[in-house]
């Protein structure tokens, strides 16, 4: 809205531009950051904070209704992204910038006025910060000793000298060298899940690929009912509407169905949820790979393999099985994660919990571009055409899928292997023991 924070239109006729000056740079870069900060508290504590409303008076949280309440507060993050992608692109598109970003700004102000308005009604959980002695631990925690598991790590919470450890109010005189309790399981239980947690960041460099199937989807024929044609950018939308899809069908059919023919309710684990969805991410990469050899040898037998603009005569309705298994991935793999690792780890960890998909997710964009660029410079030396090349019809965009699939097997029987060491995640361990109770 401020003339004087952007640099002017380009001259069309000279084709010359004027750089950005440094005040500029920086009205952009501080936009930037406050974004980053903005997304980073919101997306960092929501997650967490919502399961705290399911907070039992004995601590607990309903296993059902948690798994619920993920689901559909992804849906709820789905539908936003079809606004986002619609509503909100089409007032920019139509209307400026300047009224794209102030309907943003618009929506959330009153996102936080709500917030703040419905404050008073919400359950916020705290915790004390005095301490006791033997164990070094929160007065009034129910982890008064460390369990026995990585035991070489318990030393840090015990306490060797009351007087020179600690001060007359039962406070750490040096907190470097004397931990709680708390802090040191803490660390055990992120030591726990960080395996299975990295098998995640292959998954999400399966979902990063959509910039790939966006030049599969341009050359080929998206016209559907006569003239009109689906933008090449628009078919990352069947991926939301196949998540949300899936949502809804397995909590309010494929749940109810199972717990009448049980006579009990039925759900899947969040662990058993991620190990499908993985398994999905696998045959995405297979299912992308195998439409994409299809197109390719299309493109070379209509002799329109040095055309990087042509179309191939195959509809771009043959994308739809592997957006729809991407959407299948995100309805199992990322939701079932962010149940699993904030039910694992401690509520003083909530919002790393809450962050540590995201995170996944921005290490597999990493990731992701570290794979490209490697296979680029890889198949491309002596002069050679590199698989992913700009001309997808001469590149071989099938032989970079097809390593990404072998990829994926891989991580999938690695996740397997985490599982298996995990051991029961938390509430399994009293079922465990019941069981062998009854039967000894």
């Amino acid at each position: 809205m401020i003339p004087q924070a952007r640099p002017p239109p380009c001259n069309e006729s000279s084709n010359s531009c004027t750089s950005a000056t440094s005040f500029q740079h920086f009205m952009l870069f501080t936009s930037f950051i406050l974004l980053s900060v903005g997304a980073g508290g919101i997306r960092s504590a929501s997650l967490a904070f919502g399961a705290d409303q399911f907070e039992k008076r004995d601590g607990k949280k309903d296993a059902v209704l948690l798994q619920r309440y993920f689901s559909w507060y992804y849906v709820s993050y789905s539908l936003s992204l079809v606004l986002a992608l619609t509503c909100m692109v089409y007032i920019q598109d139509q209307m400026g910038w300047q009224i794209g970003f102030g309907a943003s700004v618009v929506v959330m102000f009153f996102a936080a006025l709500l917030f703040f308005l419905a404050s008073p009604f919400y359950i916020k959980l705290l915790s004390s910060s005095s301490t006791e002695m033997l164990y070094h631990h929160k007065n009034g925690s129910t982890l008064v000793f460390p369990s026995e598991k990585m035991r070489f790590l318990n030393k840090a919470c015990i306490i060797h000298d009351p007087e020179q450890d600690l001060t007359p109010d039962g406070r750490a005189k040096n907190p470097w060298n004397l931990c709680t309790v708390d802090q040191v399981e803490d660390l055990k239980a992120l030591l726990k899940v960080i395996p299975i947690w990295l098998s995640g960041i292959v998954t999400f460099i399966n979902i990063n690929q959509t910039s790939f199937s966006v030049l599969q989807a341009s050359s080929m024929d998206r016209k559907i009912m006569g003239n009109f044609e689906i933008p090449a950018g628009s078919f990352g939308i069947f991926n939301i509407i196949s998540m949300i899809l899936w949502v809804a069908f397995y909590d309010q059919v494929l749940l109810p169905i199972a717990a009448r023919i049980n006579g009990k309710p039925v759900y899947l684990t969040a662990r058993q949820r991620m190990g499908i969805g993985t398994f999905i991410s696998f045959l995405s990469v297979v299912v992308t790979a195998t439409v994409e050899c299809i197109r390719l040898s299309l493109a070379f037998k209509e002799g329109i393999s040095d055309d990087p603009e042509a179309i191939v005569h195959m509809s771009a309705l043959w994308l739809l099985p592997q957006y729809c298994l991407i959407g299948l991935t995100l309805g199992l793999s990322a939701i079932a994660q962010n149940e699993f690792f904030i039910s694992e780890l401690p509520r003083s960890m909530s919002s790393m919990a809450s962050t540590l998909c995201g995170v996944g997710i921005s290490l597999g964009c990493l990731v992701a571009s570290f794979i490209m660029s490697t296979i680029d410079d890889f198949t491309k030396r002596g002069g050679g055409e590199s698989w992913i090349s700009t001309n997808i019809n001469k590149g071989h965009y099938d032989y970079y899928f097809w390593v990404l699939s072998g990829l994926s097997l891989a991580n999938f029987f690695f996740f397997l292997i985490c599982c298996w060491t995990y051991g029961p995640c938390r509430g399994e361990e009293g079922n465990v023991n019941d069981e062998e109770v009854s039967l000894r």
